[in-house]
């Protein structure tokens, strides 16, 4: 029996069948958005997920939604795949992985296991090429009420003459159901990877009107007091040891447009301005988007709550170990494309297009600061809970531990018994950055690792132990103690010179390391 500390995982779940993996990504959502982080949204069943299983507190991932997809399904950083953009060498979503980064179901299938994708891609190459038995592609990412541009193992959908119904998010579980209904009644025998990446809560803000109607004029009162209620309850479950950031009220969308700002009428606000100095209208319109965002969050949860009662019937939940995270923080983005915004039609539905913009943002992300695209805590930091009743016998528990979506494929591959090849296909596979993440299922123990690193569109950060130094696309380095200021609040660099150029070398290794790696594989 492996004893730890006197907190075990069951032997018998580690000698048994290979564990079935369920890695379930949320879009464009909050560190705060879940009950159990401290949102006032209903997430019943991801609550229940966390309160039997484990939730990690200082868990990251890239900042924007394609590095993030593609880091998760690797093991790599994304600069290391092409899949985002070095000082000197290009790349991003239409960047092209090497020939010696498969993605994780490669790995899995040799070792008998199945693999279904369900929901957004964003990755390159096709999904079935990627090593996955079976697809539901949500190609189409601009309007929840079609199915109009989405993708069955990899071939285009003809919506239907009639299309009534249709909703993104209730299709990405109907297919994961349908995936799991095949696997128990055609391989029995055989453990499954299921990636289910659902679109919500990311923009246009689309939800059911009875999902709206749920929390409807919840949100009147304002982002202040929202966010001072998510930071007490986050406090007073210890999964935050920090102040509350100041809301950055000169700290808009990453990119502007001011025509989408004209279109979408005057309750529309770019910066997070005090809600006392918004106007009526505006207080409206901001409430209202943030009712659209609360509904979409409210609604995965249930379709989530579907899934896991397949896994149930199928009585194959014990073994099957489920992850959740984001893949990025809430989003400050305010933008109309797609089938543009119709000001007349109701909020949140398809002939609508909003954001939730920094305000609201700033709430979800709470109690860190800034938004996606920029790699501040509150563009990076996740949710991230783990539930495996046959391995895990600690319920409920805090980890503390800072962890990465370069730890996933690692971890996976531990728990599955599968040793990474040396090379791949004739070429030889780099070392990867992560570490498995299994010691940390046991107890609260810091993953032995050098750094973890980001870049973005210009924004930089590394972390060395529990000091993070970053800095905004232009703007000076920022030196923090994450021990006690996550929150970023008390900016160190001016006191601690020489720490800044510490962890700058360490910022800087990493970039010459990866694009040595980069220009070798391009050149091949």
């Amino acid at each position: 029996m492996l004893m730890v500390c006197g907190a075990w995982i069951h032997a018998a779940a580690l000698l048994a069948a290979q564990p079935n993996i369920l890695f379930i990504l949320a879009d464009d959502l909050g560190y705060s958005d879940l009950g159990c982080y401290g949102s006032e949204i209903a997430t019943p069943n991801l609550d229940a997920l966390a309160s039997n299983g484990l939730r990690f507190t200082q868990f990251y991932n890239t900042s924007r939604c394609w590095p993030s997809r593609g880091t998760l399904l690797t093991g790599y950083y994304a600069q290391q795949i092409q899949r985002d953009a070095l000082p000197d060498v290009p790349g991003g979503a239409a960047g092209v992985r090497p020939a010696w980064a498969p993605l994780l179901p490669q790995f899995l299938k040799p070792a008998g296991y199945r693999c279904y994708h369900s929901g957004k891609w964003h990755i390159d190459g096709k999904v079935l090429e990627g090593g996955f038995d079976r697809s539901f592609n949500m190609n189409n990412q601009g309007n929840y009420f079609t199915v109009a541009g989405n993708l069955i193992d990899d071939k285009p959908v003809t919506p239907p003459a009639n299309e009534t119904d249709y909703y993104a998010t209730i299709a990405t579980a109907d297919h994961a159901i349908q995936c799991l209904k095949d696997h128990a009644a055609h391989y029995p025998d055989k453990p499954f990877f299921q990636y289910v990446a659902f679109i919500a809560p990311h923009f246009p803000l689309h939800a059911l009107p009875q999902d709206i109607a749920k929390y409807k004029d919840k949100y009147l009162t304002g982002w202040e007091t929202m966010r001072e209620a998510r930071f007490r309850r986050l406090k007073e479950t210890g999964i935050v040891n920090t102040t509350l950031s100041a809301l950055e009220r000169n700290v808009g969308p990453p990119y502007h447009f001011p025509e989408a700002l004209k279109k979408l009428g005057p309750g529309e606000v770019n910066r997070p301005l005090p809600w006392s100095e918004l106007t009526d209208q505006q207080r409206q319109f901001q409430a209202a988007k943030m009712a659209i965002h609360a509904a979409m969050t409210d609604r995965m949860d249930h379709e989530i709550g579907r899934i896991i009662d397949q896994l149930k019937a199928m009585n194959a939940l014990d073994n099957t170990i489920v992850f959740f995270a984001s893949d990025n923080g809430a989003s400050a983005e305010i933008m109309v494309r797609d089938g543009g915004h119709d000001p007349a039609a109701p909020p949140g539905s398809a002939k609508s297009y909003l954001c939730l913009g920094p305000g609201f943002s700033s709430a979800c992300n709470t109690p860190f600061r800034r938004h996606k695209t920029w790699v501040h805590e509150g563009g990076i930091s996740t949710p991230f809970i783990v539930h495996w009743p046959a391995g895990i016998r600690l319920k409920g528990q805090l980890r503390h531990t800072p962890a990465h979506f370069i730890d996933f494929v690692p971890t996976v591959l531990e728990l599955a018994g599968v040793n990474k090849p040396a090379t791949w296909k004739g070429v030889p596979v780099p070392e990867a950055p992560g570490r498995s993440l299994v010691p940390a299922f046991h107890r609260d123990v810091t993953l032995p690792r050098e750094s973890l690193w980001w870049l973005h569109e210009g924004n930089r950060a590394v972390r060395v132990g529990d000091w993070k130094l970053v800095t905004a696309k232009n703007d000076p380095w920022e030196l923090y103690d994450m021990r006690t200021d996550r929150a970023e609040q008390i900016n160190l660099a001016a006191k601690m010179p020489e720490k800044v150029k510490e962890l700058e070398r360490v910022w800087q290794e990493h970039v010459d390391r990866f694009t040595a790696m980069a220009k070798a594989a391009r050149s091949n």
